[in-house]
């Protein structure tokens, strides 16, 4: 077993797992540590705990220290400076006339490095502009090209359900979501209905995934015969959510069929 800390290095970015050592650290404690983009400043939002050897990715870097309050102060600085580069680096764009969205702007922790974030509809030309950017701030430049989930994400906003978004408060990774997700779910497939701000399905098709698929394995399907206390029925409806069916019964002694509503514990599959 090894003892490790989780580390986030942005607001509900990916969590990075680190030695702390023998060092006294605990949750929401800012660190230093040193990645392979060089010194970082982090806080700690899973505190030390033990896991096995084989979950973890050797090497396992080790925290150098706790954050001091120098160390504090120069995180703030930089993202203070982090503002001005992004005022900068629009008007850089704009004498361009780059076809490019500026989103953000990152200081390395000891400055080495100036990562600009930006979304475009294709490839960008952008050789120049890191010219004179790398002109101005006399370091390193980045340009890095995001989707528009990253951009979501970076930027934070409300979703069509009116809270913030999921991506931008605590999801530190994108699951993978399919249109089937929304039908097995029985929502409406209007894409305007089941995406995101960011023009992408919605992360949250994801949270109920598992317990749709496991109803869903378990209830008759649409069209199969099921027996019920009226009779013998077809399903024409299955609501995984609540474990109901429709069922189309024939009526005794009568020559027509009756929609009705069935608990799945008051049917049974035909034989």
């Amino acid at each position: 077993m090894i003892n490790v800390v989780g580390i986030r290095f942005k607001k509900a970015g990916k969590i990075y797992y680190f030695d702390p050592e023998q060092k006294m650290i605990n949750k929401y404690d800012y660190v230093i540590v040193e990645t392979a983009r060089g010194i970082e400043f982090g806080q700690v939002v899973v505190g030390p705990k033990l896991v096995k050897d084989e979950e973890i990715i050797q090497p396992l870097k080790k925290v150098l220290r706790l954050a001091t309050e120098d160390d504090i102060e120069k995180n703030r600085k930089n993202k203070e400076d982090e503002q001005k580069a992004f005022a900068l680096c629009l008007e850089q764009i704009n004498e361009h006339g780059l076809e490019m969205k500026l989103v953000d702007v990152e200081y390395t922790f000891d400055n080495n490095k100036v990562i600009f974030y930006f979304t475009a509809d294709g490839r960008v030309d952008f050789r120049d502009l890191v010219k004179d950017l790398a002109s101005v701030f006399r370091t390193r430049i980045e340009l890095r090209q995001i989707g528009v989930r990253d951009e979501a994400k970076m930027l934070g906003g409300l979703g069509p359900c009116g809270r913030p978004l999921c991506c931008s408060t605590f999801l530190g990774d994108f699951a993978p979501v399919s249109i089937k997700m929304a039908k097995e779910q029985n929502l409406s497939l209007n894409p305007t209905k089941i995406s995101g701000i960011c023009s992408r399905l919605m992360c949250c098709l994801n949270y109920e995934k598992d317990m749709y698929a496991e109803n869903l394995d378990r209830l008759p399907n649409i069209g199969e015969k099921v027996v019920t206390p009226n009779g013998v029925g077809e399903v024409i409806h299955v609501n995984p959510l609540i474990c109901k069916l429709k069922v189309r019964v024939k009526k005794k002694n009568e020559d027509i069929d009756e929609i009705e509503e069935f608990d799945e514990s008051e049917i049974k599959k035909h034989r």
